[in-house]
């Protein structure tokens, strides 16, 4: 009976921290999106009305966004086009829920937060790496 047991946890313990784990990469996204959202109501000055119509419009477009990055990142000139296009629709849904000069704010807000990320992301690794090539420059004198 013993030996049941221990074959029985020894089959066990793998499946729950597998099961466990937090392999989602959608939640990654899901996390950026939220704080774009945040970003962009904060600084368009939405009140509480307008956030609460913004939020469920915005994700759509996060997620259409990204989907199509996905799909047209090999062709850049398509992916280009394709953004625009996206930009170009949910403008219209953008100007429902506020004015038309905030509605295209988004955008550039959207931009804005992108670039900041970059440039956070870029700082970490730089940070985090350091320069190879100056250190075997240095070991040759």
């Amino acid at each position: 009976m013993k030996k049941w047991l221990y074959i029985l946890i020894l089959f066990l313990l793998p499946a729950v921290a597998a099961f466990s784990q937090d392999d989602d990469p959608g939640q990654e996204n899901g996390k950026i999106a939220e704080r774009m959202r945040e970003y962009i109501q904060k600084n368009l000055g939405l009140s509480k009305n307008e956030a609460e119509r913004f939020t469920p419009v915005f994700t759509r477009y996060f997620r259409e966004f990204a989907q199509t990055h996905r799909q047209n990142k090999s062709d850049r000139l398509v992916l280009q086009q394709k953004v625009i296009e996206l930009r170009l629709r949910y403008r219209g849904e953008f100007k429902q829920i506020m004015d038309e000069q905030r509605a295209n704010k988004v955008f550039q807000y959207e931009d804005k937060f992108r670039q900041e990320v970059i440039r956070i992301i870029k700082e970490n690794r730089r940070d985090r790496i350091p320069p190879r090539r100056t250190k075997s420059l240095m070991q040759r004198d």
